[in-house]
């Protein structure tokens, strides 16, 4: 056990020095605000929902530093066990998972339910990573060797799409679309793809969900029912617009306060925190965001190997790729997507799965020098 966290003369104290100290303080001030926000949520209460993420959040952060103190090494040998293993647990939510809001997405441990979907963001992106790594651009180039990829790919977003959640099986896809694109691939197949995707938009429409099909319409037209599938984004943009400049104030948020903000603790936490601290509360929250997004694939830059470089850039664009869809979702820019935003919303998978995604990006920070062999 003690070879997965010491290499050659490396202890585990001076991995800890090594620490990205800094990504560690953004982490911890974006959850602060979360934090807040879901004390505020609950009426000015840590129960139900601040006290129950702060030991996540806790355990979350003793996860990341074990995860970013193991050698690099461990986690490229082991990566097609968590890969294959985050499968079976798909597989497994489909046969016997637990059913909440009209969706089978979840495992129930008891003191936990686990989202499967949300541990398959990283398996994914760790398998393209392990497979990317010490290939050559020649061989990127050739359409034989993304089979492999896209099986990767579309695996898990075939089995998250029959949960059903359209969301994590976007990010799954532009995740992993990302990696390859980064590695090189030809331009012509990305274009191709887009092109291929706008043709079959139409068609795909009619295989939706009928819920599905109202956020679509939610989304071109929201006033056309704002008692009913136009709720959610109208409340919404009520809130982000009442909050002004400086904001209501802390506990002054009145849709959230009088519950006309739904899912305020989950999906439309940055509605209640802009609504609360403003333009410039909002602002303060995406610096902070871009500050971590800036880090991350600073990290990943540095990187000596592919395996550590693809895998910190895949989790980072994961990373971003889930800020920037919720805060356009309940800004009303793109359609409802049941995205959460990281570190700041309500939920346990989500944290723990981002935590741990921090811990490899940090990991691959820490062992950037070491030599990753096929």
């Amino acid at each position: 056990m003690s070879q997965m966290f010491l290499h050659s003369d490396q202890s585990i104290v001076r991995k800890l020095f090594a620490l990205n100290w800094g990504l560690v303080f953004l982490i911890i001030a974006v959850t602060s605000i979360g934090l807040i926000s879901l004390y505020s949520a609950a009426g000015g209460n840590f129960d139900p929902w601040a006290s129950r993420q702060f030991t996540r959040f806790c355990l979350g952060c003793f996860v990341m530093i074990i995860v970013a103190l193991i050698d690099i090494k461990w986690w490229y040998k082991l990566t097609w066990l968590i890969y294959f293993g985050g499968l079976g647990l798909l597989v497994f939510v489909e046969l016997k998972g637990h059913v909440g809001m009209g969706a089978q997405r979840w495992i129930d441990l008891g003191f936990i339910k686990l989202q499967p979907s949300e541990l398959m963001k990283i398996a994914v992106v760790m398998a393209l990573a392990r497979h990317f790594h010490g290939a050559s651009l020649g061989q990127v180039k050739r359409i034989t060797f993304l089979i492999i990829p896209a099986i990767i790919i579309l695996a898990p977003v075939a089995l998250v799409l029959l949960q059903p959640d359209l969301g994590t099986s976007l990010m799954i896809l532009m995740a992993g679309a990302g990696i390859i694109f980064m590695a090189g691939a030809p331009i012509w197949l990305f274009v191709s793809g887009i092109v291929g995707t706008a043709i079959c938009i139409p068609i795909a429409y009619q295989f939706l969900h009928e819920y599905q099909k109202k956020r679509v319409m939610t989304f071109l037209d929201p006033e056309s029912d704002p008692l009913g599938a136009g709720y959610h984004i109208t409340q919404s943009k009520i809130a982000l617009g009442s909050g002004g400049v400086e904001g209501k104030g802390f506990l002054q948020g009145t849709q959230s306060r009088l519950n006309f903000l739904p899912e305020k603790q989950t999906d439309f936490i940055f509605t209640l925190w802009a609504e609360e601290w403003g333009l410039f509360g909002g602002l303060v929250l995406l610096g902070l965001f871009a500050l971590i997004f800036g880090y991350c694939f600073w990290i990943a830059f540095r990187c000596k190997h592919n395996f550590g470089r693809y895998l910190a850039l895949g989790l980072s664009l994961n990373f971003s790729l889930y800020v920037f869809i919720n805060i356009s979702m309940v800004m009303g820019l793109i359609p409802v997507v049941g995205a959460p935003l990281p570190l700041v919303s309500y939920g346990g998978t989500s944290m723990l799965a981002a935590l741990a995604g921090f811990g490899l990006i940090m990991c691959c920070s820490i062992h950037r020098h070491s030599k990753v062999t096929r």
